[in-house]
């Protein structure tokens, strides 16, 4: 937590310890820096107010360990490290880059993954695939864990957000009904970071979109240079560490190369480069059926500038999600001064956000990875 009123203007003195009064967002370091952004602030006020009454639905998750990843890691009664710790996956594989003391995106591309295993028993993570079809939308994390016939005591939601809210963004714009009807969806996907070191999981799409051939375009400028242009076909899922598990008798889970044949229900290629810039190369002669920008801080980055402009001209739908519900309703602000549209989707809570809070937030508000998402 930082002072609300750093950088603009006199040194801070002291840690933020001075909330709001009134919408107990933010905190200030002295009752001077609170009086000198309260021109900046009142604007806001009122907004992040009624955005902090909704703190229980943002808590609000069915897992077992909830609570000790919602509130007592807001409250530094425990931290992701001690989380991720207590259950042997601290710095495992697909989990390194989750606390920070783990892996940066920056490590990417020292092998072809970081780890296609959960790192967890077969009991506790969807290696094989599901004992029935998607019966009906699935509409929350027990939805799917029931679905998976996954306890609630596992954590594999805590990576599984990636390709949950990618379901939930076909569902949510209607693009659901088509994959009945389509043998391929294509998806581009924007800004990828912590998820090049967990790509594995993107394999779980296979058991939600059953037959059908789901092509994901990772394009952003974290993916490295030497990895430009390279396939990844997921042949199966992420796997468990029971030796004897069925999941360890298929085939090598990936093949990889600028040239490697499609076989795979998802294919993932990885571009460099913001997406106004990659977007003749990417697209080809196809346009994607969905464009989709997780934690994508548009209000923050003005390189977004031209890609909204990008998006906007190719009108396909495109949803973003963000940390907290401020970031959006900035995002959808910025957005609409380069459309003069409104949001197609307005800002909703995401049902598959990561149900783990951000360590150290700007505000007072948890954030969660994927937590708020809209679409234009």
């Amino acid at each position: 937590m930082e002072c609300a009123a750093k950088g603009r203007g006199t040194r801070c003195l002291g840690p933020p310890r001075k909330r709001c009064g009134r919408c107990g967002a933010v905190s200030y370091c002295s009752a001077s820096h609170q009086i000198s952004h309260w021109k900046e602030h009142r604007e806001e006020c009122e907004r992040l107010e009624q955005q902090m009454k909704r703190l229980d639905l943002l808590n609000d998750f069915p897992f077992s360990f909830s609570v000790e990843s919602t509130l007592q890691i807001s409250e530094k009664q425990e931290s992701r490290c001690s989380f991720l710790s207590r259950r042997g996956i601290h710095l495992a594989g697909m989990w390194a880059c989750e606390c920070s003391c783990g892996a940066s995106v920056t490590s990417f591309g020292n092998s072809r993954f970081e780890s296609d295993t959960w790192n967890l028993s077969n009991i506790l993570c969807p290696c094989h695939e599901p004992s029935s079809p998607i019966a009906k939308q699935l509409c929350s994390w027990k939805d799917y864990y029931e679905w998976r016939c996954i306890p609630l005591q596992s954590p594999v939601s805590l990576l599984l957000h990636w390709p949950l809210t990618i379901y939930h963004a076909i569902q949510i714009t209607g693009l659901g009904s088509l994959t009945s009807e389509i043998r391929k969806l294509r998806i581009h996907y924007l800004g990828p970071e912590k998820e090049l070191l967990q790509l594995a999981v993107f394999g779980e799409l296979r058991a939600m979109f059953s037959g059908v051939l789901l092509q994901i375009e990772l394009i952003g400028p974290a993916v490295p240079h030497h990895r430009d242009g390279e396939k990844i076909d997921l042949h199966s899922y992420a796997r468990c560490i029971e030796q004897d598990c069925n999941c360890k008798c298929k085939n090598e889970n990936i093949s990889c190369g600028v040239g490697a044949r499609t076989s795979s229900v998802v294919t993932l290629q990885l571009h460099r480069g913001y997406y106004h810039e990659r977007f003749i190369d990417v697209s080809k002669d196809s346009l994607p059926h969905l464009v989709i920008a997780p934690n994508a801080g548009v209000a923050a980055y003005a390189s977004w500038l031209p890609t909204i402009e990008l998006i906007k001209k190719i009108n396909v739908p495109a949803v973003f999600s963000d940390y907290c519900e401020e970031a959006c309703h900035l995002a959808t602000c910025c957005i609409n001064t380069v459309t003069s549209q409104p949001p197609r989707l307005p800002i909703q809570l995401n049902p598959f956000r990561q149900p783990m809070v951000v360590e150290d937030s700007a505000l007072h508000l948890p954030c969660y990875s994927n937590c708020f998402l809209f679409a234009m």
